[in-house]
């Protein structure tokens, strides 16, 4: 099912249900087109309800978010069918909770304005539309503008009502309707009316937290989050719907496990089973429970049955490239187990890049290559029998030299620290000997 702008609001009821009736909830935000094959019911015992939600950050008032592309994701998603027009023009909008309290209270005290400069150009054309037609109408009379929806339908509302004392607004299908009143049915309306102000900030609000609501529901059901190699997601979903990423490490953690207690990465599972093995969730645990009672009877599947199999990887996220193979998210994390750094430095080849030095070793084993001096480069490994078989086929290599990388040696700014107070003590020597009588030059022929 895919999910927009237009039908997210009126299908969140049935959402929420199938949410508090799952066992777990499987997410993926940086590929879509997720579907459930359902051709043969009868041999299933889960059923999966797959949806698809096309996400645009929320613009309104002083949100007004920025992003960028990649080209080669662009190309990615356009080959396997993504539809940009769903997601330029139908995204639901979304806000972490630090927005959300920005956007409130200039809502609620009418302390907004409008950002964008497409909405100011829209929203002055607009009013001067209504100005003219109000200096000729009559109360009781009024006008229909037509194709405005969406915030922009709230935000014309907005500026008329504070701009014009003897209009009254409404937004219907057709449009947003303007009528002339007299400043005591203004009053009346306001205070009593259905359409107020006060009534529709909020619905306003909900509109603007979009897919944020659908996100508080997950967090509220406590359900299982299922997810492969799902250290972006985390990162995502903490970002856009709950806070910006704090700067501590351990802060990140303690945030995730209070928002999702469980979590499973099925790469994390798949990769200490069986290496070649890339299957669903469910048959890797089935895998599991049938090894641990290989020795007798099996009991009935059931995913508590799964969740107690699968209690050794719970909250263990894969990592790709880092120090450590896997963040625990309910505890410190483990030893790392990871092959070490080194460092490449290169002479007597000016102008090398990090795709040559690649080429160079891709024939005896596969690094990753990142740049640290015009001369020096990372090669990282997930190997530990590749960075064996470099640092020996190197080791007396006459341009090539690979050596294992140590921070307080190699690194760009402790060098420049280390040399940097070297300088300063060296100043401070020859300052302290021409004060006590000592010719300096001496001291360096010496």
């Amino acid at each position: 099912m895919d999910v927009g702008a237009d039908e997210f609001e009126q299908s969140l009821p049935l959402l929420q249900e199938l949410v508090l009736g799952a066992d777990f909830v499987g997410l993926d935000i940086e590929f879509t087109g997720l579907r459930s094959n359902l051709s043969h019911p009868e041999q299933i015992r889960y059923v999966a309800h797959s949806c698809n939600f096309f996400l645009f950050p929320t613009t309104f008032g002083i949100l007004d978010s920025e992003f960028s592309f990649q080209a080669s994701s662009v190309q990615f998603l356009n080959q396997y069918g993504f539809d940009y027009n769903k997601f330029l023009k139908n995204g639901i909008p979304y806000m972490n909770e630090e927005q959300e309290k920005k956007i409130k209270q200039n809502i609620l005290t009418g302390n907004w304005k409008v950002r964008s400069s497409l909405d100011k150009d829209q929203i002055k054309v607009v009013i001067n539309e209504v100005t003219r037609w109000l200096d000729l109408a009559e109360e009781g009379d009024w006008m229909t503008l037509p194709g405005i929806a969406g915030f922009q339908a709230f935000e014309v509302q907005l500026v008329l009502r504070q701009a014009l004392p003897d209009i009254w607004t409404v937004l219907r299908d057709q449009g947003v309707i303007v009528k002339k009143v007299s400043k005591q049915h203004r009053w009346y309306l306001e205070n009593t009316s259905c359409d107020r102000e006060s009534c529709w900030k909020e619905k306003i609000l909900l509109s603007a937290r979009g897919f944020s609501v659908f996100f508080q529901m997950l967090v509220k059901a406590q359900k299982p989050l299922v997810g492969h190699n799902m250290m972006m997601d985390l990162l995502h979903l903490h970002e856009k719907f709950f806070r910006p990423l704090p700067e501590s490490y351990d802060q990140f953690k303690l945030n995730i496990h209070n928002l999702f207690p469980v979590l499973i990465d099925t790469k994390n599972v798949t990769k200490d089973i069986w290496k070649p093995f890339f299957a669903v969730l469910l048959k890797v645990a089935h895998l599991l429970l049938w090894r641990v009672h290989s020795a007798g009877s099996i009991p009935e599947p059931s995913f508590p049955l799964y969740l107690d199999v699968l209690a050794p990887y719970v909250n263990q996220v894969n990592l790709i490239r880092a120090g450590v193979p896997k963040i625990n998210f309910s505890g410190p994390d483990h030893p790392s187990t990871r092959p070490p750094i080194l460092i490449l430095s290169v002479r007597k080849w000016p102008g090398v890049t990090e795709q040559q030095v690649y080429r160079e070793f891709q024939n005896l084993c596969k690094f990753d290559v990142r740049r640290l001096t015009r001369s020096q480069f990372l090669l990282l490994t997930n190997k530990f029998k590749d960075a064996r078989s470099i640092l020996k086929e190197y080791r007396c290599h006459p341009t090539l030299q690979v050596s294992l990388y140590r921070y307080w040696r190699h690194s760009p700014n402790i060098n420049c620290v280390l040399q940097h107070r070297h300088k300063n003590c060296r100043e401070s020597l020859l300052t302290g000997l021409g004060t006590s009588g000592w010719d300096w030059r001496q001291l360096d022929a010496e």
